[in-house]
This record gives C-alpha cells, structure tokens and sequence, in this order.
C-alpha cells in the first residue's frame, strides 16, 4: 500500500471521529467507549498493512 494512501485513510478516519465527537450529541461514555474501538481498529488495520499480523480478512471470531 502507497504511503500517501495509508496517510489520506489515517486522515480520513482521524477526521470523521473528530466531527462525530463534536456535532453528534452523545453521551461521554459513548463517545469513549467509540473512540477506543476506532483506536484498536485502526491499530489492528497498520499492523495489518505493515505485515505483522495476518490480514484481518483472515481473522475468524467464533
């Protein structure tokens, strides 16, 4: 994956948490609890890209 790509989607992701946290009226523990699980999917996603993990498609849960 290009570099400028990996850039652009961290934007991208970092942006749309960001007008979620200030325009959608929601409660702090909400707003926490999405912000942690954006974190993790993201940092499961360049762990992913960056070859340290197997892909996630390849990832089964149950």
């Amino acid at each position: 994956m290009p570099l400028i790509t990996l850039i652009v989607t961290l934007v991208v992701v970092g942006l749309i948490l960001w007008l979620i946290n200030n325009y959608l009226p929601m409660d702090g523990k909400i707003k926490k609890i999405l912000n942690v699980v954006v974190v993790i999917i993201v940092i499961l996603w360049l762990l992913s890209v960056f070859g340290l993990i197997a892909p996630l498609s390849s990832i089964r849960i149950g």
